[in-house]
């Protein structure tokens, strides 16, 4: 199933099509190919010096303990799906940041990038709620949801945090960031796309 989702992916770029006309379901199968074991390992460890890490807010670091609180609190599971997709988000926009133009994994991480923006674009239809709208340069940026509910209010107020940058810093692995990713994303994303569990 990977290969047919990563041939499709190809033939889109070959006529010149933007991944964005992919379902959510499919992105999200993409994202997890993409985030492979022996691709974190490579590009986000091997490639960088030993012990390397950045600083990211508190809020990047979604792990999957912080998602079973939340649903303990019954947040809904669309906004679980869009809190993951904003941490993620901006964990790879830092680790993108650090590359260097030549450096290995930048291609990598370009890729993840341009996943993950498509993946932002699914979610642009969505309706908009009040609480959604940080300001980023002084300018209200709307932050969209379901067109079933609105953004759970807990998420709301995370998702604000993570694009404020008046969060606390912690140092993290660019590995252990992406190892996060593919973890929640497994966790919020079967069920919802019925993927099997293997």
């Amino acid at each position: 199933m990977y290969q047919r989702c990563a041939a499709v992916l190809c033939v889109l770029a070959v006529l010149g099509l933007e991944v964005a006309a992919l379902g959510e379901c499919e992105l999200a199968r993409l994202l997890q190919d993409k985030l492979r074991y022996e691709m974190r390992l490579q590009y986000m460890k091997h490639y960088f010096p030993i012990d390397y890490t950045l600083r990211v807010q508190h809020e990047e670091v979604l792990r999957m303990a912080n998602v079973t609180r939340l649903r303990d609190k019954k947040v809904s599971e669309a906004s679980l799906r869009y809190l993951w997709f904003h941490a993620c988000s901006q964990a790879v926009l830092h680790i993108l940041e650090v590359l260097p133009e030549k450096h290995p994994s930048r291609g990598y991480t370009q890729e993840l990038s341009q996943l993950l923006d498509a993946l932002g674009m699914e979610y642009s239809g969505y309706r908009q709620h009040p609480k959604l709208f940080a300001p980023i340069d002084d300018v209200a940026v709307p932050h969209p949801m379901s067109p079933q509910s609105d953004v759970d209010a807990a998420v709301a107020d995370l998702v604000k945090q993570l694009h404020s940058g008046d969060s606390r810093l912690k140092a993290v692995r660019p590995k252990a960031l992406l190892d996060n990713c593919i973890k929640v994303l497994r966790m919020l994303f079967r069920a919802h796309c019925r993927w099997d569990s293997t």
